[in-house]
């Protein structure tokens, strides 16, 4: 029996005399065999909730759900405060035409100049051609997408060609590709382009309904039960912008692991090292933007599966607030940790397809209330004054709690050089019970996916899923409904501490993972892994913006001494998307170290 322990309510906790504890999960690294017998294990009666039960307790689960006494009433879903309104932008109109957001989010852009980018010969460092470049290449007929789509398709059979395997996609058609391009290159011949996103190539995850292709979630037999009669909400404005789907982007099954381990179609590969990991659950939207090869990709994040790959790969990853995005069509639209959210090359683009994609559904609006849309102006005066106006909260042992220092130092550097250049003021924030907030959300994620995969693992389904995917449902199998609602209790006590400390700060600043990208162990691409501890590294900073719904963005800042990306995240109020794309773009535009061109990088704009 366990001691019991009374919270204080959280009203009455002192944020400043908070003591940070340092995060060790304990759990075994398994792969191959050792991992095939712990499933079977896990799954037989008596020995598997035995050993999940020790697990458990030597991670403190038992103590902060059953043992404690928690004041707070549960919050079973973001619940946000009134906000103050962002200074320096533009409002939007949700229920507007996708294209015409796209057109006021240009006007929000600095001006664009075909000489720095298209005509320059910009052989002195590297760069990703951004969507504005490939509007500009086909209005100037440099280009068109009919050209564009057919690089494409040859660099994709080149992907899978590779030996090792390198699958970015899980489903695709080259010939629903090059009609679509064909149809652009006829708008751009007419001079009636639907949007600066017409003719931008783009995937989507293979959890997001994007009608003709199935959404299997990674598996091999999904489509089997779930048909795809019509696009995701995101995917339908994003087709009526002009973007050219491409297809299904590979992802860790279900969503449920960080890596973007994959046996069922292979595993994804990091463009900057291909024998490391790309992070997930989104593994193939990051590789395939980070290659080159897209311009942007939609991916899902509800244990920082955006920003995790993001960060890794070296691109722009954002998390919106929940519910500021309709969740219709995704595998996840009943969730409560999750939304759908663009990957990009760079902060621009991420604005752009933001625009294109936001809306909150019906139920959300009545629900969540909503504050009104909005982007920074990026070129105006007041918009880089509004950037020096920023309180950038740090929780200074967290920040610090990284696997390597490279993380940690860069991040350091690129925060001191906002200061010298913007004048933006550094809060020191001290952030209570992180450890109950890992263990909130993973209860959170875990009981929600079980709800959803349990009707199929019960019909036979079960022996197609995963070794590691059948590991999670195992340990999920073993919350109980009072372990849930004392989750959602904690929630509440969460969404307390942050919203007081967002009465003395903007933004929080952390690096997004505390790790770049892991080794992939060869014997992990035929069965899969477990390795909770990783999963502990790569998930540290990301969980806030889940449990609690807050927006956040990852922006790459440097590389560590394996010349692997090392990405920054901006954890934002709620609704405050604006404010965390203002200090993104101010990050990229002051980013000392020059991008280094991925080890695998295709130009598809100039085709060489």
């Amino acid at each position: 029996m366990g001691k019991k322990r009374v919270m204080l309510p959280a009203a009455e906790v002192d944020l400043t005399a908070v003591k940070y504890e340092f995060e060790q999960v304990q759990a075994p690294h398994l792969t191959g065999f050792s991992l095939k017998l712990l499933v079977g294990l896990l799954e037989a009666p008596f020995i598997g909730p035995m050993l999940l039960s020790h697990l458990k307790k030597q991670n403190r689960v038992v103590e902060m759900l059953r043992n404690t006494v928690i004041p707070e009433p549960p919050m079973f879903r973001p619940e946000f405060p009134p906000q103050e309104p962002e200074s320096g932008v533009a409002h939007l109109e949700e229920d507007g035409k996708p294209e015409d957001r796209v057109e006021l989010a240009l006007k929000c852009l600095p001006h664009y100049d075909p000489d720095e980018t298209w005509i320059a010969d910009s052989i002195a460092s590297f760069c990703y051609w951004k969507i504005r470049d490939y509007a500009y290449a086909y209005r100037s007929k440099l280009t068109t997408p009919s050209i564009v789509a057919e690089r494409f398709i040859a660099a994709i059979g080149e992907f899978d060609n590779k030996n090792p395997s390198t699958p970015l996609l899980i489903s695709y058609d080259p010939e629903d590709i090059r009609k679509q391009a064909a149809a652009s290159t006829q708008r751009f011949e007419e001079g009636k382009p639907l949007s600066v996103l017409d003719g931008t190539f783009m995937a989507i995850k293979d959890d997001i309904d994007c009608h003709p292709y199935p959404s299997n979630g990674g598996t091999t037999w999904l489509h089997e039960v779930r048909k795809v009669k019509k696009d995701a909400v995101s995917v339908s404005r994003l087709r009526s912008c002009g973007v050219i789907l491409v297809g299904k982007a590979n992802m860790h099954e279900f969503g449920l692991g960080t890596t973007g381990n994959n046996p069922n179609h292979g595993t994804a590969r990091n463009p900057h090292s291909p024998d490391r990991y790309t992070g997930g659950s989104s593994s193939g939207p990051a590789a395939i933007v980070a290659s080159g090869l897209c311009s942007a990709a939609l991916g899902t994040d509800g244990g920082g599966s955006v920003r995790i790959p993001s960060s890794l790969c070296g691109v722009v990853g954002l998390k919106t607030t929940y519910g500021r995005t309709d969740m219709r069509g995704a595998l996840c639209d009943s969730g409560t940790v999750e939304i759908i959210g663009p990957i990009t090359s760079s902060v621009e683009d991420a604005l752009l397809v933001y625009a294109a994609i936001l809306g909150s559904s019906a139920a959300d609006r009545i629900a969540l209330r909503p504050s009104l849309p909005c982007l920074p102006y990026l070129s105006s005066h007041e918009g880089l004054n509004a950037v020096g106006s920023l309180r950038l909260g740090k929780y200074t042992e967290w920040f610090n709690d990284v696997f390597s220092t490279d993380i940690s130092i860069k991040c350091e550097e690129i925060l001191n050089l906002l200061s010298e250049k913007h004048g933006c003021n550094m809060v020191e924030i001290a952030i209570p019970e992180l450890h109950e907030m890992r263990t909130a959300h993973i209860l959170s994620i875990g009981s929600e996916s079980l709800s959803s995969l349990t009707p199929d693992f019960e019909d036979g389904k079960g022996k197609y899923f995963s070794l590691d995917t059948r590991t999670n449902l195992a340990l999920f199998r073993t919350f109980t409904a009072s372990d849930y609602v004392a989750a959602q209790c904690l929630r509440r006590r969460i969404m307390h501490y942050h919203m007081e400390i967002f009465k003395k700060v903007d933004v929080i600043v952390t690096p997004t993972t505390g790790m770049t990208a892991p080794i992939i162990p060869p014997a992990a691409l035929k069965s899969g892994e477990t390795d909770l501890q990783v999963s502990g590294n790569l998930m540290r900073f990301v969980v806030p913006a889940n449990l609690l719904g807050l927006p956040a963005i990852s922006v790459p800042v440097g590389y560590d001494k394996h010349g692997l990306p090392i990405g920054l995240q901006l954890l934002g109020r709620p609704w405050g998307e604006a404010s965390i794309l203002r200090l993104a773009a101010a990050i990229e535009e002051i980013c000392p170290e020059p991008k280094k061109k991925p080890v695998q990088f295709f130009d598809l704009l100039k085709g060489n």
